[in-house]
């Protein structure tokens, strides 16, 4: 069977692996490498063929034999073949890639500004791509050039802004490369190339100021899927292109279930779990760990601040991850920094239960002061942080309601 695979420095956030099994008969790997070691694996690793990310766009070009005339153009190599003579083409598909996920947007380069985020390999792509789309202007933003991010302001006028940048990325989810997109008040959309998490907390930022906001999936899937045409030296429909995204999306994404102290989170969460072949994580058992001791205990011993700050250490950890079904404490709505955190890789559901139903016994907050004054405050976030409301019907019937809305996603 022959062997492909992906060179990059930082490669456990790749879903490369899950979208070429499914465009080709062949093997694909991950190939993890420090620079010292680029050279030396091209020249004798076992490989057919390599996909090639960040940071090593730029450095192979010098040890490739030939280069097609877009990777040359451009100075960025994504995809490399061995030749039946042992030499070493490359080639780009990052171009294809863009274009595809641009056109998704609706937003055309020609009637504005374009803002890229950073200078590397893929920023000299999609360059290559707005250029040849007749973009009105193009702004690279680096960390040291004419135009960096101590200036960025003077660009307020944009209207796309594309982030090339591993900023954000996991494991370090929750970083923005910009502070503050109200600066730019002509923006249309954002496109992020980082597709883990799903929504970067630059999208999540765009998507709370009513800018479409679109990850680098479709791209990911876009380059893949011509990278294996070369590969295999056979064309591919285009149309996996979106029957791949959408099936890599669901299967990544977390399924976080929100709701009333005693609705029926951690039981129901479990369910779902065991119907979808998932792992179940509840977040207070996590928060229990972490502390050595029954909720109870810290709320009596430290207090509810206390209490909050482990809930929110335990979210940023578990939500970062994916392929989860997540049970939430009651109480996660009561502070703001935490729907980004359950909002950046899932699909987030209310578990309404009437209110007279709750159990209260073992529930500090509960017993303290009263479903119903609980109700009254945290009802109404409930039902702005979730996508979905599901009425509680029973644990197996909620949990298959549950599974069908996924299922639909």
């Amino acid at each position: 069977m022959r062997r492909f695979g992906l060179l990059g420095e930082h490669l456990l956030h790749s879903f490369s692996p899950m979208i070429h099994a499914q465009l080709g008969d062949y093997e694909y790997c991950l190939y993890e490498k420090t620079t010292d070691e680029v050279e030396a694996f091209l020249e004798n690793g076992d490989y057919d063929g390599l996909n090639v990310t960040i940071p090593y766009k730029t450095t192979v070009i010098s040890l490739c034999n030939d280069l097609s005339a877009t990777a040359r153009d451009i100075g960025s190599v994504n995809t490399i073949t061995r030749l039946s003579d042992g030499s070493l083409y490359g080639d780009t598909t990052d171009c294809y890639g863009f274009a595809y996920l641009l056109l998704k947007t609706g937003i055309n380069p020609v009637y504005g500004k374009s803002i890229i985020l950073g200078s590397g390999g893929s920023s000299l792509a999609i360059q290559a791509v707005l250029r040849k789309m007749g973009a009105k202007e193009i702004v690279v933003i680096s960390r040291r050039g004419a135009n960096n991010y101590e200036n960025i302001n003077k660009h307020s006028d944009a209207i796309i802004i594309i982030n090339t940048t591993p900023v954000g990325m996991y494991p370090d989810n929750g970083i923005s490369p910009l502070a503050d997109l109200t600066v730019f008040h002509k923006c249309k959309a954002v496109i992020d190339l980082i597709y883990n998490p799903a929504r970067t907390e630059l999208l999540l930022q765009a998507e709370s100021l009513g800018i479409i906001a679109v990850n680098g999936l479709a791209m990911l899937v876009a380059q893949a899927k011509r990278s294996a045409e070369i590969f295999i030296q056979s064309s591919i429909c285009d149309e996996q292109i979106e029957k791949i995204s959408l099936k890599i999306a669901r299967m990544t994404k977390n399924i976080i279930l929100i709701g009333m102290p005693g609705c029926g989170k951690s039981s129901i969460g479990a369910a779902v779990a065991n119907r979808m072949g998932r792992q179940f994580v509840d977040i207070d058992e996590e928060v229990v760990k972490a502390s050595g001791k029954p909720i109870v205990k810290i709320f009596a011993e430290d207090d509810e601040e206390a209490f909050r700050k482990m809930e929110t250490d335990a979210l940023k950890a578990v939500c970062k991850r994916s392929s989860l079904v997540i049970a939430t404490g009651g109480g996660i709505v009561t502070k703001q920094e935490n729907r980004n955190i359950i909002r950046q890789n899932g699909i987030v559901v209310f578990l309404d239960r009437d209110i007279n139903e709750l159990q209260k016994t073992g529930r500090p907050l509960s017993e303290k002061e009263g479903v119903s004054a609980l109700a009254a405050n945290r009802l109404p976030l409930y039902s702005t942080w979730s996508d979905y409301t599901v009425p509680v019907q029973g644990i197996s019937q909620t949990a298959l309601n549950i599974y069908e809305l996924y299922q639909g996603e």
